[in-house]
This record gives structure tokens, sequence and C-alpha cells, in this order.
């Protein structure tokens, strides 16, 4: 297959042929008079495909019989190409014409362009191009400005040597020095009212979409922002006052700009447009070129640049018709605002078109092609202001409508909440006796629920919620009254061959009676929980130092003794153990968890000794905190 170079070259070549007329005579040189002022030098050229050729081989054969004519006098495009083209300028000032001239090459974004001037029986070279910084160029100018010296009555022979990896563009002017002045005077203030322009529309749209918060307004800003910086280094303004020291950016600038042009295009398009529901195949299109575009932004930083050159101009030839069918099919839908964007739109994309297909050498250079797309761009500015002027207008009457129509519906709503009162009075007076009866056996559930909320459904002692609850009060009452409180953790020991031997429902009545024994062990403001299967926890509280420690070991022998009694489960006769750990606040743990952690630990060290046991968890707790000041009554 061919790579996108060769085919490139296939299709370009024809069209080369036809804009560079094969051999044949040299130019006549260019006569100077007095009078002449932005005049295009006749040129000849040669492609130097190795780019090794010296400019002192030209002028001996056979490579000086080897230039061939640039013909048409608006022209010099020699599109993508890898080689080093030379050119031939010959010049004869008349007599009376001025000494002092200025040679234009109004391309900015050439890479190198180099000026051979005879002599003294040699060439004198300058140099300039946006790989080199700005201020080293032979003359301060946006373009390319080599000045000459040129004795009247005498043909002079000059060579102009480009080599660029972006598009081969080379619009040669002659300017006396007076004549340049009041030629980029007049153009200067085009150039001024295109670009405040943008600032002005950008500024304007940034404001909108501070105050609407429409992401439409911030794509557009972008895409002016964009379209700033592209036009800017196609311009040369921006080598010359925005980046002047920074040549690498200057060199990438054009496709970067152009191609973050587009993606932001192709954003603002869709968000305008609402493609994603109106035309969701167009949307599914805008979005790959956006991501193409992205890519072809970035490429310059890691690819080399002509490519990337190439695959942006594609892109924008491709994005511009995409971008007015898109409009076409929206405007056939009846979109608010399809209309304006369409022509407005349009005649950026033509521009950027043209451009595009001028980059590629496929039209001619000249002021329509060069300034296609600051002609287009700025037509389009001013339309496609007057459609988002028309959205916000449509947005109002959007607003304006859903109001209207928000008060219809309440209006209607109020109608109908009236007939509703009416209906519903007699039926309030026979719903009021029902509520209270209902409210009546709410109380009684409500009571009924809160018991089996804070209780085991099986064994009817607390579970785990009402003993958290418990422990929290009991950490605030000793705080309070600088009083410990001991906390027993009892797993029963044999309960799970029980449970397998017999079944569940034995299992269910031992937890029960076990429950049943281990209430009856501690005092009733003591708290007895079941936490697990075969778990309970004992709360002891009104204790403090070795006698809250030997107290809880005397309670959780006693458990030990009856939970170990055999028990009678209609024909079965069980028996079980139990094993204790015990822990004490705030020796053992400061917090409810700390504390179950701790009695958990003493439980098992109980089952490791043998089971059937009662073991602390640690030595007498440390001595307790002081009392809390009393708090004050609240009035």
């Amino acid at each position: 297959m061919l790579s996108l170079r060769s085919f490139l070259a296939v299709l370009t070549v024809p069209l080369l042929l036809l804009c560079y007329a094969p051999g044949g005579l040299a130019q006549a040189p260019l006569h100077l008079a007095r009078t002449t002022a932005g005049s295009m030098p006749a040129a000849d050229f040669l492609e130097d495909a190795t780019g090794r050729l010296e400019v002192g081989d030209l002028a001996r054969p056979p490579l000086a019989d080897a230039f061939r004519p640039v013909t048409g006098q608006d022209e010099i495009n020699f599109g993508y190409s890898a080689s080093v083209f030379w050119l031939r300028l010959k010049l004869a000032p008349e007599n009376a014409a001025a000494r002092h001239w200025l040679l234009e090459v109004g391309y900015p974004s050439l890479d190198r362009v180099d000026l051979f001037a005879p002599a003294g029986g040699g060439f004198v070279r300058q140099s300039a191009g946006d790989l080199a910084p700005f201020a080293e160029r032979p003359f301060v100018h946006r373009n390319f400005i080599f000045p000459l010296d040129l004795a009247p009555g005498t043909e002079h022979t000059l060579y102009l040597r480009v080599a660029s990896a972006g598009s081969l563009t080379v619009p040669l002017a002659l300017w006396t020095p007076a004549a340049l002045h009041a030629h980029d005077q007049r153009l200067y203030a085009a150039f001024a009212l295109y670009y405040g322009m943008l600032l002005a529309l950008g500024l304007y749209n940034l404001l909108l979409y501070l105050s609407l918060r429409d992401r439409t307004y911030l794509a557009y800003v972008a895409f002016v922002a964009s379209m700033a910086v592209g036009q800017a280094s196609l311009n040369g303004f921006g080598n010359q006052f925005a980046w002047p020291g920074w040549p690498a950016w200057g060199n990438i600038a054009l496709p970067s700009g152009f191609a973050a042009t587009g993606m932001f295009g192709a954003l603002f398009t869709r968000l305008f447009l609402d493609t994603r529901r109106n035309t969701p195949r167009f949307d599914t299109l805008i979005l790959a070129l956006a991501a193409g575009f992205a890519g072809a932004a970035l490429a310059p930083l890691l690819l080399p640049y002509r490519p990337t050159a190439i695959v942006t101009s594609l892109l924008g030839i491709f994005f511009s018709a995409t971008a007015v069918a898109c409009g076409l099919t929206c405007l056939r839908r009846g979109h608010p605002g399809a209309r304006l964007f369409l022509a407005a739109w349009s005649l950026l994309l033509l521009g950027v078109g043209v451009l595009g297909l001028r980059n590629l050498g496929w039209l001619p250079t000249n002021t329509l092609t060069i300034y296609a797309m600051q002609i287009g761009s700025a037509l389009e500015m001013l339309l496609l202001s007057f459609a988002l002027a028309d959205r916000i207008h449509a947005l109002r009457q959007g607003r304006e409508q859903a109001r209207a129509e928000a008060l219809s519906a309440k209006q209607a709503m109020v109608d109908t909440l009236q007939r509703s009162e009416r209906s519903l009075e007699s039926r309030v007076r026979q719903r009021t006796l029902e509520l209270a009866a209902a409210n009546e056996k709410l109380r009684r559930s409500e009571t009924i629920l809160r018991d089996l909320a804070h209780h085991d459904p099986l064994t009817g002692l607390a579970n785990r919620a009402l003993l958290d609850n418990r422990l929290q009060q009991a950490i605030l009452r000793g705080q309070r009254k600088a009083q410990g409180f001991a906390l027993l953790l009892v797993d029963l020991d044999g309960f799970k061959p029980v449970n397998d031997a017999h079944g569940h429902a034995v299992g269910d009545e031992l937890l029960k009676g076990l429950a049943a024994r281990l209430a009856g062990t501690v005092r009733g403001t003591d708290t007895v929980a079941r936490i697990g299967g075969d778990e309970f926890v004992v709360l002891l509280e009104e204790g403090g130092g070795d006698d809250l420690l030997a107290r809880a070991q005397g309670v959780g022998e006693k458990i030990v003794a009856a939970l170990g009694q055999p028990l009678d489960i209609g024909p079965h006769v069980v028996t079980v153990g139990a094993s204790v750990g015990i822990a004490c606040w705030p020796g053992d743990g400061e917090d409810p968890q700390a504390l179950l952690r701790a009695a958990d630990r003493a439980m098992y060290a109980a089952k490791r000794a043998g089971r059937g046991r009662c073991r602390a968890a640690s030595p007498p707790a440390a001595a307790l905190p002081d009392a809390a000041e009393p708090r004050a009554k609240p009035a």
C-alpha cells in the first residue's frame, strides 16, 4: 500500500506540473523603476532533493541550466516537500531607480530562508526562519524581509534557498522602504480590526459563560483563542510579539493552533446543535474528528512536523464538509439557530478548506487564499455572535414559556386542590375517629416493637443494641462518679455438640433455660444480654477498684457453677459448661469495643486453661479518674 507521503505525491505532481512549466527559457529580469513597489520578481526554481547544493554551484552548468521558470506572477507554492528549493531572481534596476530595496517573503511559517546576494566576487548571505529567534532576523518585520543594495543600471542575480517541514509557500514582493511602510499601515489596520474583533468576541462570550454557565460559550471562547494563536502564527505576529524568543513553539504554533481550533470548533458544533440528541451519527463522527484534531495538536511534540501538518490540513477539509452537512440536517429538523450557524460556519469552513487546499498546493497562492481564513473567520464570528445571541433569546423565550406553563399548571393544581378540599372535609371527620383508634393501636405496637428492638427474641434478654446503649450510659456514669464497672463475656462450652446431636429445637430450649439461670445469678439492676449464638454478656455496675474485680470474679464463678448444672429438656438431660472472661472499666478499656475485646481475650484464656473457668483480662484496674465537677442545674 502507498504511504501517506506517496499518496500525496501522486495527487500533487499533476497539479505542480500545471503550476510550473517544465524546462524552457529562464525568466527575464524584472526591471525596477523608481515607482516599482510590491511587485513579484520573476523567478526560476531548482529542486534540491538532497539539500546539499551550495550557492556557488548554482551559477555554473549544468545546474545553471537546470533552473525552470515559475509560471504565473502571483504564486510560488511547492506544497509539502522534504526537498530544498532554490529560487533565482534576476533584477535590473533602471538608472533612475532607488538603490535600497526590501525583498519580502510573505509566509512567516517557513523554517529557514537564506538569501544570497553577489558581493565582491562571492555571495553575502542573510538568513531568517521560524526556527531561529526573532531577534536574529535581518529586518524587524512579521514576514521575512531582506534588505537589498542594488546598484542602478546593473543586472543582479539573487538566490533564495527555502526549506521547511510545512507548506513551501514562498510569496515574494519587492518594496522600497517607504512603500512597504505605507503598505503595512493599511494592512495592519485591517489586522488590528480582525484581532480586536477576536478579543472582543472572546471576552464577550466568556462573560456570557460566567453568567449562564453554558459550556457552549466556553467552547466558543476556546475556539476563538485557538484561532487567534493559529492566525497569529500564520500572519507572523506571534513570532514578532507573543513568543519572539521561543522558536520551538513558534515552529509548531501554526499546525497546533489550527488543530486546537478544529477540536474546539468540533466541540462547539456538537454543543450548539446538540448533535448527541438530534443527529447521533454525526455526533459520533464529530467526536472522532475532535479526537483527531486533539491528536494533531499534540503530535508535533512527538512526531515530525510535516505529517502532522498534512493531517491537520486534511482534517480541516473533511471537518468543513461534516459541519456543513450536520448544519443542513439540523436545519431540516427545525433546530433553532441552525440557519445562522450554517451560514456562519460555512463561511469559516470555506476559508479553512481554501487554506488547507492552498497548504497542500492544490490551490494557487494569492491574496484570497492567503487571507481566506481571516476573511471567513471574521464573517463567521459576526454571524455566529448573532446565532449565540439568538440562542440566548430562544432560551429566554423557553424559560418564559416554561414559566407560563408552570403558572397554568399551578392554577390547575389549585383548582383541583380546592375541589379535593371540599370532598376531603367530610372524609376528614370520618378519618379522625379511625386515626384515633389507629394511633392507639400504633402506640401499643410501638411499645412491642421497642421491646423487640432491644431484646433477643429467643431468650428475652437484652440484645446487642440495648447492651451498647447501657455500656455508653455506664461509661458516662463512671466518668461522672469516678466509679468503675465490670463486663463479663460468657461463652458456652459444648453447646454445638448438643445442637448437632439433638437438633436446633432442643438447642433453642437449652438457650432459653440457660438464659433464665444466667439472669438469676445477678441483680435486677445488672444487664444480661445475648450477643451471639451461645455468647452472653453481663454488665455489673456500681463498683470500683479491687472490690469490683473481686465481685466480678465471684459472679463469674457463680455463673460457671449455675450453667454447668444439668438441664431437663423434654426426654433429654443436657449438660454444658461455660467459660467467662472479665474486663473492668477503665483499666481494660475506655470504650465498649475495647472492653468487649478485652473480655473476649480473657474468655479465650479461660477456654485455653481448660474451659469451665473464669479469667480476668488484667490485674486489678488502675486508679479511676477524678470525679467530674457537678454540672450546674439548668435554669
